[in-house]
């Protein structure tokens, strides 16, 4: 049996599932997937951003139950230490928390414009000013930090929760066919040649559910 049980909803459309699914892969846990189903009222008020408070991703550890990304990359930190989900030098911890915030709670431009949908293609979308600010910020934190650290990942030689967090990212900016700076674009294609990713976008592509929301004519 599994030490962990993780609650997620769709592989192709959930953003916040693929996070909580890597912190648990980059923490080295043992655990176990629950999907919700298609119609399940909460996976889909999740994924169309209808919920004020997301009950998905949920980790479940023992007899403890927390279904906050960040509570959950924060909590896997403190029980799996030598996985490096948070940097060891305070200043580096500092930001990576602040910019693992950030993405938790802003970019809603992006969201609202970009839906994460791994398994289409959109080439030369129109992506309006509004998504297009979001995506200029997110560039300059990811050339900021590599530039800091000297990547390949955000914070070094191995990914952290702030890698997490920005996974989701990169695959709307290939579903959308952003054109990025290079480093920019190195990095969205380092963070897509992990594993877990690999992993995480051929079960999405496979995954048999759609939402009509994500799946009109762009």
């Amino acid at each position: 049996m599994a030490e962990a049980k993780l609650v997620i909803s769709s592989k192709n459309y959930s953003s916040w599932g693929l996070r909580g699914w890597l912190l648990c892969k980059f923490a080295g846990l043992d655990f176990e997937e629950e999907v919700i189903p298609p119609n399940d009222p909460v996976m889909r008020a999740e994924i169309l951003l209808l919920s004020p408070s997301f009950l998905v991703p949920r980790l479940i550890h023992h007899d403890l139950t927390i279904w906050d990304t960040l509570a959950i990359g924060e909590y896997l930190n403190e029980i799996r230490p030598e996985a490096g989900l948070l940097p060891k030098e305070r200043a580096e911890r500092a930001l990576c928390r602040a910019i693992s915030g950030e993405m938790h709670q802003g970019f809603s431009s992006l969201r609202s414009a970009l839906p994460m949908n791994i398994s289409s293609h959109h080439p030369n979308y129109k992506i309006y000013s509004g998504a297009r600010a979001d995506i200029e910020r997110i560039c300059t934190i990811w050339r900021d930090t590599l530039a800091l650290s000297g990547g390949p990942f955000l914070f070094g030689k191995r990914p952290t929760m702030a890698d997490a967090m920005y996974a989701p990212v990169a695959t709307r900016f290939v579903t959308y066919d952003v054109k990025l700076d290079p480093h920019s674009a190195t990095y969205r294609d380092t963070v897509l040649a992990l594993p877990a990713m690999r992993e995480w976008i051929a079960a999405a592509k496979a995954e048999p559910q759609e939402i009509e929301e994500f799946e009109v004519e762009f």
